[in-house]
């Protein structure tokens, strides 16, 4: 990416040039989600890791797209993501 493009090799009499391309590496779990259990009104925990760090990522509860706020708080740091549920209730399972 950062470093694709062209370089030259030039000696003064002459010179020659090739392409660089970096193709960029999917990003797998490392670590998968595992099943939690957590008595109401406490926190719950949900976390995984990624190959590649800072990777975005969308948390889902459903269909529908999760967002920091009151009930959830979103935490990526390097490789490591997380998704804290707070006060949780019956029908956030």
């Amino acid at each position: 990416e950062a470093d694709a493009g062209e370089y030259t090799c030039d000696t003064g009499d002459q010179q020659t040039t090739a392409a660089v391309l970096v193709k960029a590496l999917p990003v797998l779990f490392k670590h998968w989600l595992k099943n939690e259990e957590v008595e109401e009104g406490r926190t719950a925990l949900l976390h995984c890791e990624l190959t590649k760090p800072n990777a975005p990522v969308e948390w889902r509860k459903g269909d529908t797209v999760l967002q920091t706020g009151d009930k959830y708080e979103i935490r990526q740091e390097g490789t490591r993501v997380e998704l804290f549920i707070y006060d949780a209730e019956a029908q956030d399972a």
